[in-house]
Formats: structure tokens, C-alpha cells, sequence
């Protein structure tokens, strides 16, 4: 972004950058792509310039890149695994108005910590997130830990996250991979890399000294130019080096499924019939939600109807404004005490959505 005086200077750069490098890349697109002996052979000194020089002066003002603080650069990361960037931002500054800091993570219930994840989906990692602050707060006081090997000791910290904390945060030199990051080294060798050897490729060509923005560029690369249909191989700052420039031939993506659903919304006196999952539950262990309904005999149409979506399936959810079932083992909950409880996102949408919102 630019800032305060630094706005001509930087806007004088870009017009540079791109002016001078429109005419490169055209030159380089219709070239036939190089073939290169997998990654012995490639320069990589050059890839990395690149790479960097359109990260600086492209990448999006995200709030979690302000600061090189761990605690938010581990929150941030926790929150966008398979989470879209829109839907992340506003629950990131929600959340850590809520837990500030790791220590005001780790003393928190459970409960609170789910209603500040309400939304987001994905319970467990809220859950993970809430766990290793408490052994951070325990067994390294209070300080978070400061390379992707300690990082991995942590509850729910697995490859990728210790990478991008250490590295973004504490300037480590180690690379991360994560489906950008695949899809953008896939395309560039024309090589279906995986496991280890992808892995091998991120570290091969990370740049060490600028380790924490490399990782973010590759990922930024892959978001916004190297995307999975129809990627702008004409934006991109890498395309000379690239040996596919386009889609690569593979698997069908799966298809959506759909399905219909329905709900029974109580409200009787400024309170709502809940119902909530086992804590035993796969999914959603322990979250609030109101109770679940075959289809009512004795009405053609619902009160409204919302539409949801969670990983591969489609949910058309129809809402019926009627008493629960008497089967339902649930709890009147005051209005007061929504926002601060732990509830599903779909009952939380269906909440706000109601001709008269609940929530």
C-alpha cells in the first residue's frame, strides 16, 4: 500500500515496473515455454527477483500483513486455512478484540472462544488454537515459540503453519507449501510434484534473506495470477520462467452435492429453542443450533429459505417458524446471550437472516 509522502515515489515505480515489463512479458508469452531438467537447471536468482519485486508493489493490504507480530500472523493463518480471505477478516479483528494476546487465549472457556470462531467453520481448529496457547502460556511463558521445529509441538500446528509462523513472523529460512504454492511450482516445472519433492522444490527456491514476504508472494502469485481456472499468465511477473503458462491437464474437480433441509425456529418471549451436538460429535462438537425437522405435513412452503454451503455440498435450508418437536432435548436461550454463544454458522445465518433478525 502506499503511504503518507512515500505515494509518489512508489506510484512512479509502478508505472515503471509495469510499463517496462508489459512489453517483456508479451515478448516472453509467445515464446514456446523453456524445458528445464526439473529444478537443477533453473534460474533461480532471477525467479526470485521477480517474484519479489511484484510482491512489493502489488500485494493486497491484508490487516494480519501490518504486523510481524506471532500471535497474529499464527491467528491469521488458523483462520484462512480453507477459509475464503473476505470471510476471514472480519472474525480476525473481532477475535482479537476479544483474545488480544496469547495469554488472554489460553484463560478464556472453550465456549467464548468457539462464539469467536462462530462462522468461520472448521470448530477444531478454534479448538487446537485455544489448546496450544494454554502450552504456550505453560511451558514457554506466555511467549510463542520461535522456529517451525518447536512450533510443530504445538496442538493443531502441523507442517505448513509452523512454516509460515517462523518464517513470516521470525525471519526462519523455510519454505511453505500450501495449494497455491503447489499449483504455482506444478505449473512452473509442468511436473506434478508431491509429498517431499514439493516440498524440496519450495526450499530449493526460497530466498533466504527475504524469507517471510517469499512465502506470501508465492502464495499472493498463486491467489491472485496463478489461479486453478483461467490464470492470468499475461499479469504474471514469472511467465518467462514458467514451462506450462495455463491450466495443466488433471483430475476432474469434484462436483457439488446438494441438499435440502429444515429447520423448526421457535422464538417465544425474547428466546430461542436450541438444541446442541455431542460433544462426542465429529463435526461441531459441542456447538449450539436450532433443531433439525422432517418436512411439516400441514404446510405447502416454509418461512423463508437460506442457502449454505460447507466443503462439497449445497444446503437449500428450509426454515419453519412452529414449536420444536417435542423429541427435541434442547434449552430456551435469551436473545441477550446470542452473540456470545457458541453457535453453528448456519444457525447463526438463519438467525440473521429471519424477516425479524434474532441475532
Amino acid at each position: 500500500m502506499l503511504l503518507g509522502g512515500a505515494a509518489p515515489q512508489r506510484c512512479d515505480k509502478v508505472h515503471s515496473f509495469n510499463g517496462g515489463l508489459a512489453a517483456e512479458l508479451l515478448e516472453s508469452i509467445l515464446k514456446p515455454p523453456r524445458k528445464l531438467d526439473a529444478f537443477s537447471n533453473f534460474p533461480k536468482m532471477k525467479f526470485r527477483r521477480r517474484l519479489l519485486a511484484w510482491y512489493d508493489l502489488h500485494r493486497r493490504d491484508l490487516p494480519w500483513r501490518s504486523s510481524r507480530d506471532p500471535y497474529r500472523v499464527w491467528l491469521s493463518e488458523i483462520m484462512l486455512q480453507q477459509t475464503r480471505v473476505a470471510a476471514v477478516i472480519a472474525h480476525y479483528h473481532e477475535f482479537l478484540r476479544r483474545f488480544p494476546t496469547v495469554i488472554k487465549l489460553a484463560a478464556a472457556r472453550e465456549s467464548s472462544v468457539l462464539a469467536a470462531w462462530s462462522g468461520l467453520g472448521y470448530y477444531r481448529r478454534a479448538r487446537m488454537m485455544h489448546a496450544a496457547a494454554k502450552v504456550i502460556v505453560r511451558e514457554h511463558g506466555g511467549n510463542i515459540p520461535a522456529s517451525a521445529k518447536a512450533l510443530l509441538a504445538l496442538p493443531g500446528v502441523g507442517r505448513y503453519t509452523a512454516a509460515a509462523i517462523a518464517s513470516i513472523a521470525f525471519g526462519e529460512p523455510v519454505a511453505v507449501v500450501d495449494g497455491n504454492v503447489e499449483r504455482v511450482l506444478q505449473r512452473l516445472f509442468a511436473k506434478r510434484v508431491a509429498g517431499e519433492e514439493l516440498w524440496q522444490a519450495a526450499n530449493d527456491l526460497l530466498d533466504a534473506k527475504r524469507s517471510g514476504d517469499f512465502n506470501q508472494a508465492m502464495m499472493e502469485l498463486g491467489a491472485m495470477v496463478c489461479t486453478p481456472r483461467a490464470p492470468g499468465c499475461l499479469t504474471c511477473p514469472v511467465v518467462e520462467l514458467c514451462a506450462t503458462r495455463g491450466e495443466m491437464a488433471g483430475a476432474a474437480k469434484a462436483r457439488q452435492k446438494k441438499r435440502e433441509i429444515h429447520y423448526a425456529l421457535d422464538c417465544s418471549d425474547g428466546q430461542v429453542f436450541l438444541v446442541q451436538r455431542s460433544r462426542d460429535a465429529s463435526l461441531m462438537a459441542g456447538m449450539w443450533e436450532l433443531p433439525e425437522i422432517a418436512h411439516p405435513g400441514d404446510r405447502a412452503q416454509p418461512d423463508f429459505i437460506v442457502r449454505h454451503s460447507i466443503t462439497v455440498t449445497n444446503y437449500k435450508v428450509h426454515v419453519w417458524r412452529r414449536t420444536a418437536p417435542d423429541l427435541a432435548l434442547g434449552k430456551w436461550i435469551p436473545l441477550r446471550r446470542m452473540r456470545k454463544l457458541a453457535m453453528t454458522g448456519l444457525t447463526r445465518k438463519i438467525l440473521r437472516r429471519s424477516p425479524s433478525p434474532v441475532v
